[in-house]
């Protein structure tokens, strides 16, 4: 008679073991969710805290919804208002936000074609910054407004020549100078800016306070202080709509009437500076202030 069980009876025996135990705690608290209601009416799988045992893995419904916030979202990637599971959350759940979207920052350089409008016009004023020259102003209903210029792209080239070097009276005389229903301009998309994106609390703030577009203060353990806002930064964008040269009252209204999710595009304050330098409050009221097609 052999001493010790045979390594089968093991097996056997712990399967048993298993089974027995899957029943006797079948009222153990679990994740609500139809996937492990399942599991344990089938009884194929232990219960969380049996994963924990067999596994070494701490896996009890506490961590997992302070590691893994799930939060609902509807069929147009707008996020549900549940409040109650976005509070920790950072960045967006989903690529679906309309406002990511229209405030995204490519990758890459592009070619866009300007006409001159009947005035000689393309309704593009341009800044000279560390040898580059970037676009200040784009003017609404203009051919630059049309062809989805912005403020803050980087003008790579005009017409083949490099403009790298160039000060701002020189890319104004090039503009001036290119003919009136072809000019080739290639573009970097808003080298100095990023976008962070948020979500509304219950009482629908994001956690900062700003003066004249400029961002002053973060409320401590807000979606902007998860999500990385700084202070002394400028907005230049919100959901991809440009808001500079807009009262603080007219931002407000705007963050008011967004969604849930709010995407923001941002500027160092000492480079924002330098970028609207010299441009007067009548210029900045021509600016184009319309939200932008996806």
């Amino acid at each position: 008679m052999a001493l010790y069980p045979s390594l089968e009876d093991l097996k056997v025996s712990k399967v048993i073991q298993a089974q027995a135990t899957i029943l006797a705690n079948q009222t153990s608290p679990a994740i609500e969710s139809e996937a492990s209601d399942a599991q344990r009416a089938s009884g194929l799988y232990p219960d969380l805290q049996e994963l924990g045992d067999y596994m070494g893995l701490d896996l009890n419904s506490e961590n997992l919804e302070q590691n893994m916030a799930l939060v609902p979202v509807l069929e147009s990637g707008q996020v549900t208002s549940n409040q109650s599971g976005m509070n920790n959350l950072v960045a967006p759940v989903t690529g679906n936000s309309l406002g990511l979207h229209r405030a995204e920052i490519k990758a890459g350089i592009r070619e866009v074609i300007l006409c001159k409008d009947q005035d000689g016009k393309v309704g593009l004023r341009l800044r000279a910054i560390d040898k580059g020259i970037f676009v200040q102003l784009v003017q609404a209903n203009s051919p630059s407004s049309l062809v989805g210029l912005r403020f803050g792209d980087q003008i790579l080239q005009l017409n083949g020549q490099t403009c790298a070097g160039w000060s701002t009276d020189k890319a104004h005389k090039a503009l001036k100078r290119a003919p009136q229903d072809r000019i080739s301009v290639i573009v970097r998309d808003r080298p100095f800016q990023r976008t962070i994106t948020m979500h509304k609390d219950s009482t629908g703030h994001v956690g900062f306070i700003y003066k004249h577009g400029k961002i002053t203060s973060i409320v401590k353990d807000s979606s902007a202080a998860r999500n990385g806002v700084l202070t002394d930064h400028n907005i230049c964008e919100l959901n991809g709509q440009n808001i500079i040269g807009l009262k603080d009252s007219q931002v407000a209204d705007i963050l008011a009437t967004s969604g849930t999710t709010i995407t923001m595009t941002i500027m160092p304050r000492f480079i924002y500076a330098h970028m609207v330098k010299r441009m007067s409050s009548g210029l900045v009221s021509l600016m184009d202030h319309s939200t932008p097609e996806v």
